[in-house]
């Protein structure tokens, strides 16, 4: 059982710090990021009004869901809100016909995935801490 706690920590690191990355560089250049997606979109008939709304928040998501994995806290939110991510990102992948792309967030999506699936595994966790039966939360 040890094993496999550590495997899915293991497992769980490397995708933390990728999204944490993704957020951790767009955040400083915000303006310069979402001015960029905003002109990758402009040959699609995805409206900028869509566009430059999401292209703020998208860096503070990925942030969000990094440091969620790396503390292991809300683990399986954390995975699902990864895949919401994923899932938009393909999308406006597809609309730029950017099959390269699309195959690349799938991977990260199938890893959400498996995570989500394994995460009675998470044992190098916050969320065992608040699970556990010794924290009694005051109400």
């Amino acid at each position: 059982m040890k094993t496999t706690g550590t495997a899915y920590f293991l497992a769980r690191l490397p995708i933390a710090f990728s999204m944490f990355g993704h957020g951790l560089v767009r955040i400083p250049k915000l303006e310069k990021f979402s001015a960029g997606m905003v002109k990758s979109f402009s040959e699609t008939w995805l409206p900028e009004a869509l566009v430059r709304p999401f292209s703020y928040l998208l860096p503070f998501l990925e942030l969000l869901t990094g440091v969620l994995l790396m503390l292991g806290l809300f683990t399986r939110f954390a995975n699902v809100l990864g895949v919401v991510i994923i899932l938009c990102l393909i999308f406006g992948s597809c609309m730029q016909e950017q099959w390269n792309s699309v195959f690349t967030q799938m991977i990260y999506g199938i890893y959400f995935a498996l995570l989500y699936l394994f995460a009675d595994n998470n044992k190098f966790a916050i969320d065992n801490v608040i699970n556990s039966s010794k924290y009694k939360p005051v109400l």
